[in-house]
């Protein structure tokens, strides 16, 4: 508590608080959501099993339209990563000391949920349990991964969409947002490869508004004034170059782009209805579900990739996010509540991939002890198991937050940008092939089918692959072949 309470004091005035609230807002959104859809039953062995019951809620696909917040992950994650690459930029650092700078917060915490799943996974086989149980139990565990694929892509991507955003401003999410349609005529004319790359385009639309955002927020000046001393966390912290006063930015080579982010109500209000009238034109008459999550047996998924509704979603969400913003600052300027975001924030991602691997671990103790309740999907005996499985589950994550959070915490803490500065071609080429590691490693999982016989739940190649580029970020971290 003194931590926070210190962090809170030292809040520098003109910080975006807002978009640290949006983050926890979502984590909790979506931790909350997968909780509350899940239905436990049983296979043919009386083995438990679990799915979701969106399938059988038809009533409830309009409210994916609010409770789908990848959106307002990409866009909070845009003014993030704007704000820490001009930071660093200030201080001398380049594109390979940032994207060191990030991965510290973003490996790390996945590090230690793979190497404790794999651990956990051998010690399984080793008492005989079949390889594809095993696998199947830690793909449930690591379907937040596949999200983090996506936004680590987005992140390797970030110094040169800021120069693009730079150059042409929004002129940018407006081309991914035509090739994302582009990939969803494919998809509807059976060519679904081609719509691959919607994966891609689909997020950087929506990161690309992130980085409006915080052009909208900042007046550049000199850059030789001095960072606040503490900022709770750190990835959100305006940059040092710049005085947050929510005025135009000075104008550089190409006065006639628009680079900043409507944020006016009148703004807010045309982005909402804009999105929420797309949306009913693609669900509608047109071609795509009205869910914006993913529903078994479903022809087409607004997620995968994300498709012209899901990116309609993501107008209305920031038509609302811009409606709310004057009341929610108002209460972010209150203590109380300000120490309770900048506590989520410390430990967001903890909370993001731990959630799963907390309700595998409250199923396993409730079979065990033979308390395992299975009612059918929509029945009062289901809804009547909301409320404690709920609780039950926030009291498991809240231990293992308790274990594992300090990882992520001492992340923020401890930034390689303060004093990397410029390094070597060599440095910067580890790093990229570093990172890249990382990122097909996980995707190789992601893709690897649920029921594939892994011994150790996580395929080898990608194990591998990962253990590699994470081993080689985190020597570059310790200052390693950066320094010429």
């Amino acid at each position: 508590m003194r931590r926070l309470r210190d962090l809170a004091e030292h809040t520098p005035a003109g910080r975006e608080r807002y978009v640290d609230l949006l983050r926890a807002l979502a984590i909790t959104m979506v931790v909350i959501g997968h909780w509350g859809v899940t239905v436990i039953g049983r296979d043919a062995a009386g083995r438990p099993t679990g799915h979701s019951a969106l399938g059988d809620l038809r009533w409830a696909y309009p409210l994916t339209w609010v409770a789908q917040v990848m959106p307002v992950f990409f866009l909070v994650g845009g003014y993030a990563n704007a704000a820490s690459l001009t930071r660093l930029r200030a201080r001398g650092g380049d594109a390979a000391g940032w994207l060191l700078d990030r991965s510290a917060r973003l490996v790390r915490p996945t590090s230690t949920l793979l190497l404790v799943l794999t651990a956990a996974a051998a010690v399984a086989r080793l008492r005989g349990v079949d390889p594809t149980q095993v696998r199947e139990v830690v793909w449930f565990a690591t379907i937040p991964l596949w999200f983090l694929v996506a936004y680590l892509a987005v992140v390797a991507l970030t110094p040169g969409m800021y120069a693009l955003h730079r150059r042409f401003g929004l002129a940018v999410p407006l081309v991914l947002v035509a090739l994302v349609g582009l990939g969803d005529l494919a998809r509807l004319n059976g060519s679904e490869e081609l719509s691959y790359g919607s994966y891609l385009f689909g997020w950087l639309a929506v990161h690309q508004l992130g980085f409006a955002w915080h052009d909208s927020r900042t007046t550049w000046t000199t850059a030789t004034e001095t960072a606040p001393a503490a900022s709770p966390p750190p990835e959100t912290a305006p940059p040092p170059a710049a005085v947050d006063t929510g005025g135009p930015s000075a104008p550089d080579h190409h006065p006639g782009v628009r680079r900043r982010l409507p944020t006016s109500r009148r703004a807010g209000l045309v982005f909402l209805a804009g999105g929420l009238a797309a949306l009913l034109l693609l669900t509608g008459p047109g071609p795509w579900p009205v869910s914006m999550l993913h529903v078994p047996g479903e022809r087409l998924d607004n997620t995968s990739p994300p498709s012209l509704a899901l990116l309609a979603v993501a107008s209305g969400q920031l038509g609302l996010i811009l409606l709310l913003r004057g009341p929610a600052e108002r209460l972010l300027r209150r203590t109380g509540p300000w120490q309770l975001v900048i506590g989520v924030n410390l430990v967001v991602l903890t909370i993001f991939l731990w959630h799963l691997t907390a309700a595998i671990l409250l199923i396993g103790l409730l079979d065990a002890t033979g308390t395992l309740p299975t009612p059918a999907v929509g029945s009062g005996a289901w809804w009547a198991w909301r409320v404690p499985w709920l609780l039950l589950l926030a009291a498991v994550l809240a231990v293992l937050v308790a274990i594992f959070g300090p990882v992520e915490a001492r992340s923020a803490r401890h930034r390689t940008g303060h004093r990397t500065g410029r390094g070597t071609t060599a440095g910067a080429a580890l790093t990229a092939a570093g990172y890249i590691a990382v990122v097909v490693a996980l995707l190789i999982n992601s893709v690897t089918p649920e029921r594939a016989p892994e011994p150790l739940g996580t395929p080898v190649p990608a194990l591998l692959a990962y253990l590699a580029g994470a081993g080689v970020l985190r020597l570059l971290r310790s200052g390693w072949g950066t320094r010429g």
